[in-house]
């Protein structure tokens, strides 16, 4: 799968560059606008030569070659003579595609060049999956001379266009086909344009290189926001290079700021709960991105209450939409809130933004959001026997599962029974936890002591409670959740990562599960699975009960570092690294939990986002904790514990790292048996405070 994103548009094609429907085409705003788009020689499919995407993501190529070509007005040609390089962009929600043939034969050609295309209109709900009893209008394809248009006409009573523009007129034009012959002299070339779009435009090479110039600018504008790492191993540097690529690929100017859209084919969207995660793995290296998240995710705050979205006054968005289905209400997420983690991560990156910046003057802006999302927490903790964060969804096609294990199997009990709601997850706890402290610190700031002291003693409750409700013994480690019933949910979960980013468990505890999370019976080799190996519903071919997920081994990783863990911190980035080359240095959103075997690759989930924006955003965030780096923007303070640096890299330089409105670069280096802090370079002012 090769995908390209700008605005509000992606498209995703196999490596030949062809859309043969199932999950590929082009989407704008949840609609497949191009779900065909096949490219033809003299009748046949040209043959693969290779397929990429553009290091930056801006451009995808295909180089292919022709099979054996019929006289076509001219003589035939055996197979590989023409070279044929397919070159797409996107720009501006519109598909730019050169086709440029090369004939290497020993005689002038004339080359039938065919395009198969198809619109069908369906909303990304349909394309994974969702049956619709009724469906909207297709309307007649309009065909002129240089362009084709087709239409549709949703049930929302919305126009949806496709226009089909060539650089040439075809020889022969209809609804779904439309045919060059063009004449290409020996050793020389021609070059076909098309751009997909709502308008007609008619494009040129100028106009083609106007867009992919415009693109490359703005994706070099989006990587170089924040700091960036660099070590002395080039293939390392391909996997961090990647990963802020793939972060600047999904990533959406809106007018509240910068937003990374989850992941692509099917979340191409703003997800609360992905973009918040994804703010806390890159915010110590670039802050920009957690004030875009919170200022879009204040603007989307529940105000109102209804079972059908799965809302309440005070809520975070889980997620939004805005095709046909949606628009409808035949599916709940045109803006949904049923996760019951998006409101307590919202707080808690907050807090850790005004950390990060001691940008108080933007965290004033938010105040009457976080204390709205406070309220809807405490009201909800307040309703619960123990005082926990529960959920349960409010009505039929909200989620059954509202963490970021959202699947129906991946909340069970020991014997495999799936429990009754409301349920409360270990780790959301933990989230609301750290939402309680952070709201304490900012309250402080503010100057108001009561509510402050009000919040810590919350925080202080909260921990006695999940060390009292969700330790188990036997398990020397924390359960995945209590039920409806009150009972326990006793499975061991990669969940209790998550726990220990927070600084909730004691130490000694802490200890017992960073243990378990560094056993074979969570880690195969690739990293921490999502489930141990002996639990009930254990599959490493699953979606959440045993796969491996990159940004749950970051969570993981961030946790045990939180708890001066190190050397199982380096292993982890070790073997996430690893990964990622088989990959083609793109983590991708899961990939199955089998044990690593000599000399073979991780086995790839088939239906895996990739790229997907916390997935691209663990390598941030194992870096951070395997750096030992925490940053006090309001003190002027890069604190520096127990730093290491990952297994062969010797030395790694953060660049442009901003602290109090300064920049300054700082360097780690293998001296001996230590890593060595040093300032390379920037403001005096800034203090580095190691700790070894």
């Amino acid at each position: 799968m090769f995908a390209l994103k700008a605005a509000h548009s992606f498209a995703v094609s196999d490596a030949r560059g062809d859309m043969l429907g199932g999950a590929e085409g082009m989407f704008r705003n949840d609609t497949r606008v191009l779900s065909h788009w096949i490219l033809e020689l003299g009748e046949a499919r040209p043959s693969l030569l290779s397929g990429t995407v553009s290091h930056d993501n801006v451009l995808f190529t295909a180089d292919l070659t022709n099979e054996p070509l019929p006289p076509t007005g001219g003589k035939a040609a055996p197979a590989g003579v023409i070279h044929v390089q397919r070159r797409r962009l996107l720009w501006d929600n519109r598909l730019f595609e050169q086709v440029h043939l090369h004939n290497f034969d020993d005689s002038d050609l004339t080359v039938l060049v065919r395009l198969r295309f198809h619109a069908d209109f369906r909303d990304i709900f349909e394309v994974r999956g969702i049956d619709r009893e009724r469906r909207g209008e297709a309307l007649p394809a309009k065909i002129e001379g240089d362009h084709v248009q087709l239409g549709y006409r949703g049930l929302d009573e919305v126009m949806r266009r496709t226009v089909i523009s060539f650089s040439e007129t075809p020889s022969h034009v209809a609804a779904q086909r439309a045919d060059f012959e063009l004449d290409i002299p020996r050793l020389g070339s021609s070059s076909l344009y098309i751009e997909v779009g709502d308008e007609h435009i008619r494009p040129s090479r100028e106009r083609y290189r106007r867009a992919a110039a415009a693109a490359r600018a703005t994706m070099r504008q989006r990587r170089h926001r924040g700091a960036s790492l660099k070590s002395n191993s080039r293939l390392f540097n391909n996997w961090l290079d990647r990963s802020r690529a793939d972060i600047a690929l999904l990533v959406a100017d809106l007018p509240t700021g910068p937003y990374p859209y989850a992941g692509i084919p099917w979340f191409s969207t703003p997800f609360g709960r992905d973009g918040l995660i994804t703010a806390l793995q890159t915010l110590w290296v670039d802050p920009s991105l957690a004030r875009g998240v919170l200022g879009y995710l204040s603007s989307r705050q529940a105000t109102e209450t209804s079972a059908f979205r799965d809302s309440a006054p005070g809520k975070i968005m889980h997620e939004t939409r805005s095709g046909e289905m949606a628009s409808l209400g035949e599916v709940p997420f045109g803006l949904y809130y049923g996760g019951v983690d998006s409101t307590p991560l919202f707080v808690m990156l907050a807090g850790a933004y005004a950390q990060r910046t001691a940008d108080y003057a933007f965290i004033d802006t938010l105040w009457p959001s976080l204390k709205a999302a406070m309220g809807w927490i405490e009201t909800t903790c307040d309703a619960h026997a123990h005082g926990f964060l529960a959920y349960a969804r409010g009505a039929e096609g909200g989620l059954v599962n509202q963490g970021w294990k959202d699947s129906n199997d991946s909340v069970f009990h020991a014997d495999g029974r799936i429990p009754q709601g409301p349920i409360a997850l270990v780790e959301v706890q933990g989230y609301v936890y750290a939402a309680l402290r952070g709201m304490a610190k900012l309250a402080e700031h503010r100057g108001d002591s009561e509510r402050a002291s009000h919040w810590r003693t919350r925080a202080s409750t909260m921990r006695h409670a999940v060390e009292e409700y969700f330790w188990d013994e036997n398990l020397a480690n924390y359960a995945i959740a209590r039920d409806g019933d009150d009972s326990l949910c006793r499975v061991r979960a990669s969940n209790v990562g998550h726990l220990l980013y927070t600084g909730l468990p004691r130490k000694k505890r802490a200890q017992q599960v960073i243990r378990q999370l560094s056993s074979a019976a969570f880690d195969g080799g690739w990293g921490i699975r999502t489930l141990a190996n002996a639990q009930a519903r254990y599959n490493p071919m699953s979606y959440h009960d045993g796969s491996v997920w990159p940004h749950d081994v970051a969570m993981g990783a961030a946790g045990m570092a939180q708890y001066g863990e190190r050397a199982d911190v380096v292993r982890l980035v070790g073997e996430t690294f690893e990964a990622a080359t088989h990959f083609g240095m793109r983590l991708p959103e899961l990939f199955c939990g089998f044990p690593r075997r000599a000399g073979e690759p991780p086995v790839a989930y088939p239906v895996a986002c990739m790229p997907q924006a916390w997935a691209a955003g663990s390598m941030f965030m194992l870096m951070q904790a395997c750096l030992g780096v925490d940053i006090d923007g309001r003190r002027g303070i890069v604190h520096v514990r127990r730093p290491r640096l990952p297994q062969g890299i010797d030395r790694l330089i953060v660049h442009g790292l901003e602290v109090g409105g300064a920049q300054l670069d700082v360097g780690f280096e293998r001296i001996g048996g230590r890593v060595v802090t040093f300032r390379e370079r920037g403001a005096n002012d800034v203090r580095i405070q190691v700790e070894q």
